[in-house]
């Protein structure tokens, strides 16, 4: 029987919930109406009411529901997905996996993909509240282990809401013995820059009873690096970027951020491949450590995650092709093909006439978001 805890408000949903769970999705009338609209078959449709009725615990319905549902989704837009880095992974082990972010539901529902088929236990997700709109999307990510960070709260509730998730994370990782995976940064890297905010450092640290190199050091943190050959979501993070550019004040509505899920779900990804690099150990973070104050430390800590995923995503022909574009040279030729251009060309042009701003503007946006990662990786190797 569970037992109430302080972290019900946030943690994911436990077996003994998941009967009540999925007898409210089949009464709820949006979710059916997103039945119908991505299946249209009441034949199907049936098949999976029933198979929910007969649906106990977390795992079957990953099992049943959740795994086959994204392996559809990457056979058809998708060229493959890889994963490399298991090596530094032990079975036995929990790990806080810090990733970059690129799509809103994409990003961590492949890990979980991969890790099933690799035999690992599925990790828990962090999911921001303000994309869960509907009943029927918290309780389908919390039953797929996702739990809550409450994003636009009052200042006064901050506090108390960062110390709940900090030691919700750590309870997780160093007592459950479940994996965690947390973005860098709050939202989606929209410039193609990927760094990691010290200010998620700063909220993992407020559970830490410990001094910063074994408090960090029990999280076992793991520098993760997702690489998408098509930038998910291309064409609306430019359109978004040029409306904040043009309106500094301008605001998301929750009808974006659902347009950008089905968007990140449907739209062509090309290849994909996500790379774990080594668990950070404790020489590491005694380097970082040294001297300056918490927030020195933490900024460090920031810089070495960035530099770590930067050296590990993985830079397709895409990339090179845009970075030679933006800044006007052919110091990347060799890394592609005439017809690899081509092809990145047109993909550049049909996109952006999806985007009803500047298209001059646009299109820097664009060629810059692919460029970054080239930018990134030149500056971390000049660094070395």
């Amino acid at each position: 029987m569970f037992v109430s805890n302080k972290f019900d408000e946030i943690r994911p949903y436990t077996d003994e919930e998941v009967p009540e769970i999925m007898q409210r999705l089949l009464i709820d009338p949006v979710f059916n109406r997103v039945l119908n609209n991505f299946f249209g078959d009441e034949t199907k449709i049936r098949q999976i009411k029933e198979s929910m009725v007969e649906t106990k615990d977390v795992e079957s319905f990953q099992r049943r529901f959740m795994i086959p549902f994204l392996e559809s989704i990457l056979e058809s837009s998708t060229r493959g997905v890889t994963i490399e880095g298991l090596e530094h992974l032990d079975k036995n082990k929990s790990y806080l996996f810090i990733s970059n972010h690129r799509d809103i539901v994409l990003d961590s529902a492949l890990l979980n993909v991969q890790m099933y088929k690799f035999g690992y236990k599925s990790t828990e997700i962090a999911m921001g509240s303000n994309l869960l709109i509907y009943q029927w999307i918290e309780d389908l990510s919390r039953v797929n282990r996702s739990f809550i960070v409450k994003r636009n709260i009052p200042v006064r509730e901050m506090l108390h809401s960062s110390h709940l998730l900090s030691s919700y994370i750590r309870h997780t990782v160093t007592e459950n013995g479940n994996s965690i995976w947390i973005a860098q940064r709050e939202g989606r890297a929209k410039d193609g820059f990927d760094q990691t905010s010290p200010a998620v450092l700063k909220m993992l640290n407020m559970s830490n009873k410990l001094k910063f190199v074994k408090g960090f050091q029990e999280l076992c943190i793991v520098p993760m690096a997702i690489s998408y050959e098509i930038e998910p979501c291309g064409n609306e993070k430019v359109a978004e970027l040029l409306k904040r550019q043009s309106d500094p004040d301008f605001r998301k509505s929750e009808k974006d951020d659902l347009l950008s899920m089905v968007s990140g779900l449907k739209n062509q990804k090309g290849r994909i491949q996500i790379q774990f690099g080594t668990p950070i150990d404790r020489n590491a973070l005694k380097k970082l450590s040294k001297e300056g104050t918490i927030n020195d430390r933490l900024k460090r800590l920031a810089e070495y995650i960035d530099a770590h995923i930067y050296m590990n995503y993985k830079l397709f022909p895409n990339n090179y092709i845009a970075y030679d574009l933006y800044y006007n040279c052919s110091k990347y030729f060799d890394q592609y093909t005439i017809e690899e251009q081509k092809s990145f060309i047109e993909l550049t042009h049909q996109r952006l006439k999806l985007v009803n701003e500047d298209r001059a503007e646009a299109m820097e946006l664009w060629l810059k978001m692919y460029a970054a990662p080239v930018l990134n990786f030149e500056n971390c190797f000049n660094k070395e």
